[in-house]
């Protein structure tokens, strides 16, 4: 069986390709066929695209301002060139899709229809950043690849179960009545890593209180409880909750009635300064990346001095308030680009928590771990680094929604 995944993020786009076997799946996460990244921020309106399959390597430019037809290029390299891994691209048995926003509507990964693409485009308006490129992967390869089995794998699924007090917001309750709501994102992404914490601990999931840190570009903690995602800090959309590259996280609602009344801001100007010129960005001055923002701080740079420790602050307090929630934590969990690779993020973040008898081990931080523990062995919290797995995870839904439409034919 192979299954092909599309992830597409608001800079990027990542896809890979599995070979299953129709009867298990492998406990660990197999190495893809076939790998592409697109990166859609390297150049003004220039993608790059890079290609790992077979040993062998490429890079390519593509036209940013036809994603169709970068989407195209890309999966060309699967029956041509030095990638290829197969024949022809009929040879690709189903393809799951990343989506970030299933609203209310779908708590669970779905075949995709005429009805649940229209949902997703409905959405766009809550994940505007996300939903239209995860709707533009799903409509290329309908014309490259046809009637091919297609699964929406929803963000949103993981936190379907929280309780009305994380997901109502404390505005008049009409509201919550027609959807406005607290749904969280990076579901997939915890999901994953709540279940890998469990393997990596020796116990049942359900018996663990985990706080889980997803730190990329876009960033959200979630406090897990039996499995299941208590509280998180993304809302109604995933502009809520932490500092992010380019986002400014929660701020005082006032601020946007201010900018509104006295600087004649409309939403199109808002949008852009919370979503793209915001958080570390918008602080440091110098760029969105942590790895260019700590670069900067060595060199004395005090703009982003302040940016990465206003980073840590709020990270620190909303962990804080996951704590809270818990009522205890077995285990803090780092995850995604700065989860996994920012050693100095983990170490000023753990430094504050030394209360709960967490006790960071320096050298095992600093090591490049992944799927390890890197607290020391009398600390009363484990500290995880998780390489997460979002496509494996999407591959998995994928297989499953083809085991059980056989065994319903059968």
């Amino acid at each position: 069986m192979k299954v092909l995944v599309l992830n597409a993020g608001s800079s990027s786009q990542k896809s890979c390709l599995y070979q299953l076997t129709e009867a298990a799946l492998p406990e660990q996460p197999p190495k893809p066929l076939w790998e592409a990244h697109i990166d859609w921020t390297a150049a003004p309106e220039v993608g790059v695209l890079q290609v790992k399959a077979l040993g062998k390597k490429l890079e390519a430019r593509l036209d940013a301002n036809v994603r169709h037809g970068a989407i195209a290029q890309m999966l060309n390299t699967l029956v041509a060139g030095d990638t290829q891994v197969l024949d022809q691209l009929s040879d690709i048995d189903i393809i799951g899709h990343r989506v970030v926003h299933g609203g209310t509507e779908y708590s669970q990964a779905t075949l995709v229809t005429p009805d649940v693409k229209d949902a997703i485009a409905r959405l766009s308006t809550l994940a505007p950043a996300h939903n239209p490129a995860n709707l533009e992967g799903i409509e290329a390869i309908e014309q490259i690849l046809g009637d091919v089995t297609q699964v929406a794998v929803f963000d949103t699924a993981f936190h379907s179960q929280m309780p009305p007090s994380s997901a109502v917001y404390p505005i008049p309750y009409e509201w919550f009545e027609q959807g406005i709501r607290r749904y969280g994102f990076h579901g997939i992404s915890h999901q994953y890593c709540a279940q890998r914490s469990a393997q990596l601990l020796g116990k049942p999931l359900a018996e663990l209180k985990l706080i889980i840190c997803h730190l990329g570009n876009g960033c959200s903690l979630v406090a897990i409880q039996q499995g299941i995602s208590v509280d998180t800090t993304m809302g109604f959309t995933p502009l809520e909750g932490l500092m992010m590259g380019s986002r400014s996280g929660s701020i005082d609602p006032a601020i946007l009635i201010h900018l509104m009344r006295s600087h004649q801001f409309d939403a199109d100007r808002l949008d852009a300064m919370l979503n793209k010129q915001s958080g570390l960005m918008g602080i440091s001055g110098l760029s969105a990346d942590m790895r260019t923002i700590l670069d900067a701080t060595q060199t004395g740079n005090k703009r982003a001095q302040l940016a990465f420790d206003l980073y840590i602050h709020r990270l620190r307090a909303s962990i804080g308030s996951m704590l809270a929630t818990l009522g205890g934590l077995d285990a803090l969990v780092f995850t995604a680009g700065v989860g996994e690779n920012a050693v100095a993020v983990r170490a000023r973040t753990c430094e504050r928590f030394e209360f709960l008898g967490l006790n960071l081990d320096v050298e095992k931080n600093a090591s490049s771990p992944i799927d390890q523990d890197i607290a020391t062995t009398d600390s009363a919290v484990r500290v995880l680094v998780i390489h997460t797995e979002e496509d494996w995870a999407i591959a998995q839904q994928c297989w499953r929604m083809i085991t059980m439409e056989k065994c319903r034919i059968i």
